[in-house]
C-alpha cells in the first residue's frame, strides 16, 4: 500500500484568514497507563512555503525506530513545538475527553509562552470534535479536520513529536515496573501488559477508572 505524504494544502488556504496556525494531536488516548500527551505545531506563512521534512507522516505510520529522527526534524521545521500532558489521575477524576482537553490547553499555553500570538492564531485539531475550547481559559478559534494527522503535514509534526515524548516517557517509567512491559506496550493493552496486571495488580500510573482487565488487546 503506497502511503501519500502528508501537505500544506489545508495549512497554506487557512493561512489566508488567520496569521498562525496551532496544530494539535493526541497520543496515548486509549492506553491503559500512563497519560495522554497532545502535540502542539506552530506554522506562520512564511514556514509553509518550506519543504516538508522528509520522512514526516501521522505517527502510526513512522517506524518506531525511525520515529525520533522524524521528530527532531519535525520540530526543527516549525516555529514551536510543545506537549501537553495530562496524567492517569486526571484521567480518573475528569474522564478522558476533558484530560485530552487539559493537555491540549497545556500544549497551546507552552508555544503562546514561546511566542505564539493566540489572538492571531486558529488552532487545527485532528479529529471530528473540539475537546479543548471547554477547557482553555480563553476564546480558541478551532477547526477540527477528521484525518488531518494524515493529511496536514503541521498535524503530522505534532503528531510525532507527541508520540516520540510519550514513548520516551513509558520506557522511563518502565525502569521502576519493568513486569507491565512499558517499554514494548506504551501502556497499550498487548496481552502481557494485561497479564501482569491480573497477577500484580494496578500500578500508580495505571487509568484504575477503566474497566482494565477486560480490555481489547490491541497487538
Amino acid at each position: 500500500m503506497t502511503v501519500v505524504a502528508p501537505k500544506l494544502t489545508l495549512e497554506r488556504r487557512l493561512l489566508g484568514e488567520c496569521e498562525l496556525i496551532i496544530s494539535l494531536d493526541e497520543v496515548g488516548r486509549g492506553a491503559l497507563a500512563g497519560p495522554v500527551a497532545v502535540g502542539a505545531a506552530v506554522m506562520d506563512a512564511a514556514g509553509a512555503r518550506r519543504r516538508v521534512p522528509e520522512g514526516l507522516r501521522d505517527s502510526k505510520l513512522v517506524t518506531e525506530k525511525r520515529r525520533p529522527d522524524v521528530a527532531a526534524r519535525a520540530a526543527a521545521w516549525v516555529q514551536a513545538s510543545a506537549v501537553g500532558w495530562a496524567s492517569a489521575a486526571e484521567i480518573d477524576e475528569v474522564g478522558i475527553m476533558r484530560a485530552l482537553g487539559l493537555a491540549a490547553s497545556r500544549a497551546v499555553q507552552s508555544v503562546v509562552d514561546q511566542g505564539a500570538a493566540l489572538e492571531t492564531a486558529l488552532v487545527l485539531l485532528d479529529g471530528n470534535h473540539d475537546y479543548v475550547s471547554a477547557v482553555h481559559p480563553v476564546p480558541l478559534r478551532v477547526r477540527p479536520v477528521i484525518k488531518a494527522d494524515r493529511d496536514c503535514a503541521s498535524v503530522s509534526a505534532a503528531s510525532v513529536i507527541a508520540k516520540v515524548a510519550r514513548d520516551s516517557h513509558m520506557t522511563a517509567l518502565h525502569e521502576g515496573h519493568p513486569s507491565y512491559q512499558w517499554d514494548r506496550n506504551k501502556g497499550y493493552a498487548s496481552t502481557e501488559h494485561r497479564d501482569a496486571i491480573r497477577m500484580l495488580g494496578l500500578s500508580p500510573y495505571h487509568r484504575a477508572s477503566w474497566a482494565i482487565t477486560d480490555a481489547p488487546t490491541l497487538f
